[in-house]
């Protein structure tokens, strides 16, 4: 990606990050700048997608009456084994865009009537989603930008993204490094979460709505509850309700077995009602609010 003078500082620094690569906290060190060069994610310096367009699956106040405009990337910095979008993630379906084509692409969701644009797996094209988020916004894009997020990001990351996201949609998804490892292949997701969470918290605050009930600034914590407590989704509630008690959470039942986890005993069948309840029990004793999945 050649920097031109209508990119703003904070893209200059993004690339300097992606090469050697250091977006995300395994800091693989991968100059991505050179053609081949990909890193852990496999992501090389061309940005890939597998879709855009309305989506209508998120939370209500994402999604709303019009959609959610999102823009599927593919790669993804962490490779868990139960991804159910595991063909996007980790076997890299996609077609590759330039930052132009990025932009035109925002520019549509917005012609499309979509409330927000929905970054989908962002991190590891941070440095060409800012820029085309410059080229977009100097031709009129004035939506809100949604970061939807594994939640495995660098702080120094994040502060270079203040200004261009409006809204985290971001993971909580493991209260200990050791199940992260083992069922993510992710070192040290817990503290780098919860800095990434916290960081997230001070750049855009409590989710703020419109009249219409359409979020338009604020964080989001998804929370996926996995078979055998794998995700220690209990003791991450407890961590936000002492530490951002005003995040809006979003506790999901959609588990199913897929990609690996359908051949690994404990991931291979879905989360069962007493898992479930119990959970969900949690999030009444803690205070927190947000949406609740049906089991």
């Amino acid at each position: 990606m050649i920097i031109n003078t209508v990119y703003s500082k904070n893209s200059v620094e993004l690339q300097r990050l992606q090469s050697p690569c250091s977006l995300c906290p395994r800091e693989c060190g991968v100059n991505r700048s050179v053609s081949g060069q990909v890193g852990f994610c496999g992501a090389g310096i061309t940005v890939k997608i597998s879709s855009h367009g309305p989506h209508f699956g998120e939370e209500p106040p994402i999604s709303g009456t019009s959609g959610s405009g999102t823009v599927f990337f593919s790669y993804c910095t962490m490779a868990c084994r139960f991804c159910q979008n595991y063909p996007i993630s980790q076997l890299h379906n996609g077609y590759n865009v330039s930052v132009v084509e990025l932009a035109e692409i925002f520019l549509d969701q917005q012609k499309k009537g979509c409330h927000n644009v929905n970054l989908v797996t962002p991190t590891h094209f941070a440095p060409q989603i800012v820029a085309a988020l410059d080229i977009a916004k100097s031709k009129g894009l004035s939506i809100p930008i949604v970061y939807n997020t594994s939640g495995f990001e660098r702080v120094e990351v994040l502060e270079l993204l203040e200004g261009y996201v409006d809204i985290y949609l971001t993971d909580a998804k493991y209260s200990s490094d050791s199940q992260a490892l083992l069922n993510s292949f992710t070192p040290e997701y817990v503290e780098n979460n919860r800095k990434a969470i916290l960081a997230m918290g001070k750049q855009v605050g409590e989710l703020e709505l419109d009249e219409l009930g359409i979020a338009r600034k604020g964080l989001i914590i998804r929370l996926l509850v996995l078979p055998e407590n794998r995700s220690g989704i209990i003791e991450t509630l407890k961590w936000i309700a002492q530490n951002i008690s005003y995040a809006r959470i979003s506790l999901m039942s959609q588990y199913f077995p897929a990609h690996l986890a359908v051949n690994d005993p404990g991931l291979n069948r879905r989360i069962t009602k007493q898992e479930y309840d119990k959970t969900v029990a949690e999030v009444t004793k803690g205070g927190l609010s947000g949406w609740i999945q049906p089991l």
